[in-house]
This record gives structure tokens, C-alpha cells and sequence, in this order.
């Protein structure tokens, strides 16, 4: 992640910058915090939102004291350089008072960003007794041996069983891709990219060689 700090002009804005938090998985503005340069770095560096408080005047670490902590997936500028918007998985709710949203509002949820999070998480603790620990530990062979059976699954369901097996199908098969693409550092975000790419090529509509 590149550094924004020499991109904004911090007298423009009195040396402190507003930061929209937003759920990086969800897309539901989470809160709206102020960052000032020294802030700014360390968000950038240890890869969690760090704030300034203009009632304690010092630099403070979202969820230092209830662990409900903020993990940065990107930071944009604003085209007026003097905002930010900050894309982050939360720990645990936002609020103070308990709630997802500092805005009191339910963040609307995203199943698919939510189950590529969480395989995330598993491989980066590998909890006892979790599938997707096992999955990880067993190493890319078998990961690779999982998704050509859940394929095989799902063209069974699609030909010969029901509606409802094949949605059944369908999720196994999402799950064991993404434990892969997390294995091999490939994120939602660079498929989207490539995905987009696509659509915006005229030659998009035709078949792919290779």
C-alpha cells in the first residue's frame, strides 16, 4: 500500500483529515473518524485504523480497549484530497454502544465477501477442529483434489438431481475455490478487476483460448 500522507495538503485541512470507515466486505459505512499525519502512517504500517481524538488530543487505536479492532483492506483520496475513505474488516461491532454501524443502522450483509473473510481469518489462525484448518494444513494438492470433486458434484446435480442439490452443490464448490484462491493470495478484489476488464473489452464476448 502506497503512502498517502504526501498526497494531502494538511494545512488546506488544519491538519486533520476526515476518514469514512467502511466495511470492506459489506460496503455499509461503519464511521466516520479524523486522521492526522502521524495517524494516517501508522493505519498504513500496522495494517489497522488508528485515529486522533480531538477530545483526548492523541493518537488512538480503534478498539484498543474493547478489541473490536479495524483490519485496513484499502485507502482511497478523495479528488479534493482533503477525505478518505478507508475499506476495513471489522473485529467485532463498530460502535461503542454495541452496534455494527456508528450510524445505527444494520450494515447490509454480503455472504459471498463474508465467507471470503472468514476463510481469511482461518487460514491466518488455523483453529483446532475447523475443516478449513485441515484443508489448509493438507497443502495445495489436496485443496486442488477438493475443487475437482465439488466440480463433478455440481455437474451431477446440474444433469440428474434436484434444484435444490444444485444450489447445495454450488456453495460446496464456492467454498473449496475460494479456500484456494486464499491459499494462493488471489482476493475478491483482483477477480472483480479481471472481471471488469472483461467487460469493458470488446473482445469479451469471445471465447477465451488456453
Amino acid at each position: 500500500m502506497k503512502s498517502l500522507k504526501n498526497k494531502i495538503d494538511w494545512k488546506k485541512i488544519s491538519g486533520l483529515i476526515p476518514a469514512i470507515i467502511q466495511d470492506a466486505s459489506s460496503g455499509g459505512v461503519l464511521m466516520l473518524g479524523y486522521m492526522d499525519k502521524e495517524a494516517l502512517a501508522k493505519t498504513e504500517k500496522t495494517g489497522v485504523v488508528w485515529f486522533y481524538s480531538r477530545t483526548k488530543q492523541r493518537l488512538w487505536k480503534k478498539g484498543e480497549t474493547s478489541g473490536n479492532t479495524l483490519r485496513v483492506k484499502d485507502i482511497k483520496l478523495d479528488c479534493d484530497s482533503d477525505a478518505l475513505l478507508v475499506k476495513a474488516t471489522p473485529a467485532g461491532p463498530t460502535c461503542h454502544t454495541g452496534d455494527v454501524s456508528c450510524f445505527n443502522e444494520e450494515a447490509p450483509r454480503d455472504e459471498i465477501r463474508e465467507l471470503f473473510s472468514t476463510i481469511e481469518r482461518r487460514k491466518k489462525e488455523l483453529p483446532g477442529g475447523s475443516y478449513t484448518t485441515t484443508l489448509f494444513k493438507a497443502g495445495l494438492d489436496r485443496m486442488a483434489f477438493k475443487l475437482a470433486e465439488e466440480s463433478l458434484e455440481v455437474i451431477q446435480a446440474a444433469t440428474k438431481e434436484t434444484e435444490q442439490r444444485l444450489i447445495e452443490e454450488t456453495t460446496d464448490l464456492l467454498f473449496h475455490l475460494f479456500v484456494l484462491l486464499v491459499a494462493k493470495k488471489v482476493d475478491l478484489g483482483m477477480i472483480e478487476k479481471e472481471m471488469r476488464k472483461r467487460a469493458n473489452s470488446k473482445d469479451s464476448t469471445r471465447r477465451r483460448k488456453g
